[in-house]
């Protein structure tokens, strides 16, 4: 359609290379037309985002740790001092020490559980505050959960108690930001083959499992959530708001795998 986005601006957080959930949000978003921003976390992450933005015509790239206040504080005022408003954020953040991604979730230790919840769930919060300052005529927050969040996944372990915080917190922010014309959404894709689902213990077989089960017969695509969030984003995403929305292949309907994989 390249036109659902035509006059939005908004900034993506999240982007770590070309196979990034958060990238392929990001192209369907430009191809849309929305005018983007993106955030990154250090130099390295800087260097593999620059040329990414560049393909969209976007040479707005900020550096930001979101547990740093301070660097949250500068991120957002390059946004104000450039743009002036926002229509919408991605936000596809998540953290937790790859080390208690594989074994017990009842071995996980206080800190890596507190890092967790702060970096993957907080940060939506305290991003979705800062951004809706900047939305005056209303718009649209999206995070990424995954379905780990409220069934049991092999090897997720504190990953899915910080994306079912993150989901309760969407429901609770939407509630908050209604008043003000702003939507807050999760999506929810299938496994993916992303460099944070690579920090998974078992990440491989997780993947076969879903694409050979789900009724549709393939895991997301990074296409399909794209479009997902495109729609979220326009206006044709204007009452939605509080949603968990599941992009899986239908993977989420079923109670056991197909009866050939049983």
């Amino acid at each position: 359609m390249a036109n659902l986005m035509n006059g939005k601006r908004g900034l993506v957080m999240g982007v770590a290379n070309e196979r990034s959930i958060a990238w392929g949000i990001a192209k369907a978003l430009a191809d849309e037309g929305a005018e983007l921003a993106f955030s990154y976390q250090g130099e390295a992450f800087g260097k593999r985002v620059e040329p990414l933005a560049a393909s969209v015509g976007s040479d707005f790239l900020v550096d930001v740790d979101v547990t740093d206040p301070a660097s949250m504080d500068a991120c957002f005022d390059q946004l104000k001092s450039r743009w002036g408003k926002l229509d919408f954020v991605v936000h596809a953040i998540a953290y937790s020490d790859k080390n208690e991604l594989t074994g017990r979730f009842v071995n996980t230790s206080r800190e890596n559980f507190k890092n967790s919840l702060d970096i993957s769930c907080y940060s939506f919060i305290d991003v979705s505050r800062r951004a809706a300052e900047m939305m005056p005529d209303g718009g649209s927050l999206i995070t990424l959960t995954f379905a780990g969040s409220n069934r049991v996944t092999p090897n997720y372990n504190v990953m899915g108690v910080a994306k079912a915080a993150l989901e309760s917190a969407t429901r609770y922010l939407a509630a908050d930001l209604g008043a003000q014309g702003i939507r807050v959404n999760a999506i929810s894709p299938g496994p993916m083959k992303t460099l944070a689902g690579a920090a998974i213990g078992g990440a491989r077989a997780t993947y076969r499992h879903t694409d050979s089960n789900a009724p549709l017969g393939s895991n997301a695509t990074l296409e399909a959530v794209g479009g997902t969030a495109a729609w979220l984003c326009s206006d044709y995403g204007a009452c939605t708001t509080g949603e968990i929305v599941r992009v899986d292949g239908g993977f989420h309907v079923l109670g056991m795998p197909k009866p050939e994989n049983l």
